[in-house]
C-alpha cells in the first residue's frame, strides 16, 4: 500500500504540490468564518450541577467581575471618593449588556462592610454580566482622573489567561522557528533539506489552528487548546518531515533514482509515520473519556493537529522531494550533517557494546529512571486556582489586594445547594429542614459561620419560622428583616447555604468537611448538593480516578494493537508500552520536583502548588503517544536489519546505528520545541506540560532507545520477534509486512511464528 502510494505522489507531484495552495488559504479561511476557542460548559459533576443551579436562579451571584478602587489620601466614607467612584461607574449603569453593579453605596449595611477595605481607603464594585467576551469593553468603559482602578474577579482572569496563552503563543513561535532551523541544519548539513521540514510543520500549523477555530463553531473549545495545537503539531509535523526526508537522502546516496528514492521513503519512513501518527492520536484520543470538561476538547484538538501533520507529512512532503531530487542536498553546511550512517559510529558502537554486558547496562539506568520518578510518591492533587497565572497579572495582583485588605474576603466559601424540583422552597416541611441543616452543618468541624434565610434573623427560632410559613404568608413580609437573606439565598426551586470554613480551600479539613456535608440526609422530595471551589477540587479528583483507568486501558489496549499491526510481534507493543510508562513515570517525577516542591520557582517565574489531576491526565496522554514515535521508527529501522541478516543482535546494532543519531536529533528538536513553550510560557499549565513533554521525550529517545531497548531486546532474543501463529498468520494475510527493500520470506513451519523472517 505505501510502496504504491509513494509512486502515485512521484507521478501526481505537480498536481498535489498545486494542491497545497488551495489547501492553505481553505486554512487561512478558518481563521476567518471560526470564533476564538471558548470554554463554557460545567463539568458532570455534582459541583458543578450546583453551581448550574445558581447560576440559573440566582444570577446577580456569579458571572461578574470586581473592580477596587482606591486612593491614598481619601477614606471610602469621603463625600468626594463616593462622587468620584460612582462618576466612574456611571457609564455600566447604562450598558445594557451589565445585569447590576453593587457598591458600598447602594447594598445593605452588611454586605457594604464588605465592600470597603479594613483601612478604609479602598472600595469595592461588583459588576454583574451576561458574557465575559464583554469584559475588555467593560472595563475599558471605567476610568476616574482621581482614584485609582484595578480589576479581578472570574471575567478577569479568564481575560488575563486568554491574553497570556496568544503572548504565548506569539512569543515562542519567534523561538522555536530558528532553534529548529539550527538543529536541522546540524542534523541534516544541507540548507534544502532542512528548510522542507519547516514547511511542512509551518503548513499544518495553519491547518491545525484553523481547525480549533472551526470546531470553536460547533462545541465549546479551550482556551488551551490554541497552544496545545501548536505545541503537538509544530513537533510532530517536524519529526515526520525530517524523518521522510532523511529516508529519501539515504537512498539518494545508495544510486536510487529519484521515484524509487519517494518509493522506498514513503513505503518505510512514510509507514513508520503513519503508524507513529495512529499512536499519537490514539493516546490523544484517550481524554475524549473524559466529557465535559476541557480535557476532551485538548484531545480533539491535538489528535487534529497530529493527523494533519501525517497528512502534510504524506502527500506535500514527499511531492516536494521528487520535485527537488537531488537538489534537496543542496547549499551544504560545512561540518555538519551526513547521508548515510556510519557502521562504527556511535550509536553502532552503544548498541553493540549494551548487547554485550546488557545487564550492567539496564539495571543502573532503570535506577537512574526510577529515581527521576520517585517525587511522585509524595504527589498531591488539587484543582487549578488563580495561582495558574504569573505573579505578574492584573487580575492576580487585585485578587491578592481584596484578599489581604477586605474582611471577609479570600475565606473558604462552601455553596450548599437545597433543590427541590416541584418547587415552594420554602413550605412550612422544608423551612423547618433548613433549620435543622442549618444546626448540624454548624456542629460540623472547621465550620466558622452559615450565611442563609435560616441565620438572617439573630434569634429567630425554628418554631417560629415554621409556624410563619405555616400561616400562608410569604416568610418575607411577615419577618421584613428576612427579605434580603431571601432574595439572595432562594430561587424558584433552590435555597443556598453559605458556609464558611476555617480551612482552606485545597487543605484535607475542607474536603473532608464538604464530604461530611454531603453524607447528610437529603431533603424529603429534594437533592442536597453542595459546589464551592472546595467541592470542585474534591469532584475533579474523584472525576480523574474514576476515568483514569479505563482510559489508560483504551490508550494501552488500542497502541499495543497498533504495534502489533506494524511488526508483526506480541513481545514488542508490550515492551514499547513498558518503555512508555518509563518515561511518563520518570516525567511525572520531574513535574512533582520542579511545580509541587517549588525548585526552578523563580527561575521559571511561579508558584508553588498541588499539581492539578488533569494536568496529568495531558501529560500521559501526549506522552503516551509521543514516546511511540520513536519507538516505531527504531523498530522499523531494526525489524528491516533483522529480515536481512536473520540476527537479533545485529539487526538491533544496525538499525540503532542508522536510526540513532536520526532519533536523537529528532528528540532533540521536539524537546527543544516543548522546552520553548515551557520555559517561556506565563501559565502553569502551559509550563507543565511543555517542560513535562521535553523531559519525557530528552529521556526516551536518548536513553530509553539508546540504552534499555537494545539491553531489553538482547536479552529477549528471538523471542522479541515471537507471535501465535493465528495472529502471524492473520498480519500476513492483511499486507503489513511491506517492505520495499526485501521480499518476504517464506513463514517457518514450527508453531512459533517468527514474523519478521
Amino acid at each position: 500500500m505505501f510502496v504504491r502510494w509513494g509512486h502515485v505522489v512521484y507521478r501526481s507531484r505537480r498536481l498535489l504540490l498545486l494542491a497545497s495552495i488551495p489547501f492553505l488559504a481553505l486554512a487561512i479561511l478558518g481563521f476567518e468564518v471560526g470564533v476564538s476557542p471558548n470554554f463554557n460548559a460545567q463539568p458532570p459533576v455534582e459541583a458543578g450541577r450546583a453551581l448550574g443551579l445558581i447560576d440559573r436562579e440566582l444570577p446577580t451571584l456569579g458571572n461578574s467581575f470586581d473592580l477596587i478602587f482606591s486612593s491614598r489620601t481619601r477614606r471610602a466614607t469621603d463625600s468626594s471618593f463616593r462622587h468620584a467612584m460612582q462618576a466612574a461607574l456611571g457609564p455600566l449603569a447604562h450598558d445594557r449588556r451589565v445585569i447590576s453593579v453593587e457598591t458600598p453605596y447602594n447594598t445593605p449595611a452588611g454586605l457594604a462592610r464588605s465592600l470597603v477595605s479594613r483601612n478604609g481607603g479602598m472600595a469595592l464594585a461588583i459588576v454583574a454580566a451576561g458574557d465575559s467576551h464583554d469584559y475588555s469593553a467593560l472595563r475599558g468603559e471605567v476610568h476616574s482622573p482621581s482614584l485609582m482602578i484595578s480589576a479581578t474577579g472570574d471575567f478577569a482572569v479568564n481575560h488575563d489567561i486568554n491574553t497570556y496563552l496568544n503572548g504565548d503563543l506569539a512569543r515562542t513561535s519567534g523561538v522555536i522557528l530558528p532553534l529548529a532551523l539550527i538543529l536541522l541544519l546540524i542534523v541534516f548539513g544541507t540548507v534544502v533539506a532542512a528548510v522542507l521540514p519547516l514547511g511542512v510543520a509551518a503548513l499544518a500549523l495553519i491547518a491545525g489552528l484553523a481547525s480549533v477555530y472551526l470546531l470553536g463553531r460547533l462545541t465549546d473549545i479551550t482556551q488551551y487548546a490554541t497552544n496545545l495545537d501548536a505545541l503537538i503539531g509544530l513537533g510532530v509535523a517536524i519529526d515526520y518531515s525530517l524523518f521522510i526526508v532523511s529516508r529519501f537522502r539515504h537512498e539518494l546516496a545508495g544510486g536510487a533514482s529519484v521515484e524509487d528514492s519517494v518509493g522506498v521513503a514513503v513505503s518505510t519512513a512514510g509507514r513508520a509515520v503513519f503508524f507513529s501518527g495512529l499512536t499519537v492520536a490514539i493516546g490523544l484520543s484517550g481524554m475524549f473519556f473524559y466529557q465535559g470538561v476541557y480535557l476532551q476538547t485538548m484531545g480533539l484538538a491535538g489528535a487534529v493537529a497530529v493527523l494533519l501533520a501525517v497528512f502534510c507529512a504524506l502527500t506535500f512532503l514527499p511531492a516536494m522531494l521528487a520535485v527537488l531530487g537531488p537538489r534537496v542536498n543542496r547549499v551544504r553546511v560545512p561540518l555538519v550533517g551526513s547521508t548515510a550512517a556510519r557502521e562504527g559510529g556511535f550509536w553502532h558502537g552503544l548498541a553493540t557494546w549494551v548487547m554485550r554486558h546488557p545487564v550492567l547496562a539496564l539495571v543502573p539506568t532503570l535506577v537512574f529512571l526510577l529515581l527521576l520518578a520517585s517525587p511522585v510518591a509524595h504527589l498531591s492533587l488539587a484543582n487549578s486556582d488563580i495561582r495558574a497565572l504569573p505573579p505578574q497579572a492584573p487580575s492576580r495582583i487585585g485578587s491578592d489586594v481584596i484578599a489581604r485588605n477586605f474582611p471577609g474576603a479570600g475565606q473558604n466559601d462552601i455553596q450548599v445547594v437545597l433543590d427541590y424540583p416541584d418547587g415552594r422552597p420554602l413550605t412550612p416541611l422544608r423551612v423547618g429542614y433548613l433549620y435543622d441543616l442549618s444546626q448540624r452543618i454548624a456542629a460540623l468541624p472547621g465550620v466558622r459561620q452559615i450565611n442563609s434565610p435560616a441565620t438572617a434573623v439573630p434569634g429567630l427560632s425554628r418554631a417560629r419560622a415554621v409556624a410563619v410559613a405555616n400561616s400562608g404568608q410569604p416568610l418575607g413580609r411577615q419577618i421584613p428583616a428576612i427579605q434580603t437573606a431571601i432574595h439572595q439565598y432562594v430561587g424558584r426551586h433552590i435555597v443556598e447555604l453559605d458556609v464558611l470554613a476555617h480551612d482552606t480551600i485545597q487543605s484535607n479539613a475542607a474536603r473532608a468537611l464538604v464530604r461530611s456535608i454531603r453524607s447528610l440526609p437529603p431533603p424529603s422530595r429534594g437533592r442536597l448538593l453542595v459546589t464551592g471551589n472546595t467541592a470542585f477540587d474534591v469532584d475533579a479528583i474523584d472525576y480523574v480516578k474514576v476515568r483514569t483507568p479505563f482510559a489508560v486501558g483504551y490508550i494501552v489496549l488500542v497502541t499495543y494493537v497498533i504495534l502489533f499491526l506494524l511488526v508483526g510481534s506480541v513481545v514488542l507493543p508490550l515492551k514499547a508500552v513498558l518503555m512508555n510508562l518509563l518515561s511518563i513515570s520518570a516525567s511525572f517525577g520531574a513535574l512533582v520536583w520542579i511545580f509541587q516542591d517549588g525548585h526552578l520557582a523563580s527561575q521559571l517565574n511561579f508558584t508553588p502548588q498541588q499539581i492539578d489531576p488533569t494536568n496529568l491526565i495531558l501529560l500521559f496522554c501526549i506522552v503516551f503517544g509521543l514516546s511511540m514515535d520513536y519507538e516505531v521508527f527504531l523498530l522499523t529501522r531494526i525489524q528491516e536489519q533483522y529480515r536481512r541478516t536473520g540476527e537479533t543482535r545485529e539487526g538491533v546494532a544496525m538499525g540503532l546505528a542508522t536510526s540513532g543519531r536520526l532519533i536523537t536529533g529528532a528528540g532533540a528538536i521536539m524537546a527543544g520545541v516543548f522546552l520553548a513553550f515551557g520555559g517561556l510560557a506565563n501559565t502553569v499549565i502551559i509550563k507543565e506540560i511543555g517542560l513535562g513533554l521535553a523531559i519525557a521525550v530528552a529521556l526516551d529517545a536518548t536513553i530509553v532507545r539508546g540504552v534499555v531497548v537494545p539491553a531489553l531486546m538482547r536479552l529477549l532474543g528471538q523471542l522479541n520477534w515471537w507471535a501465535p501463529r493465528p495472529l502471524a498468520s492473520i498480519y500476513h494475510r492483511l499486507g503489513l509486512a511491506e517492505n520495499s527493500s526485501l521480499p518476504a520470506e517464506p513463514e517457518p513451519e514450527s508453531g512459533l511464528h517468527i514474523v519478521a523472517r
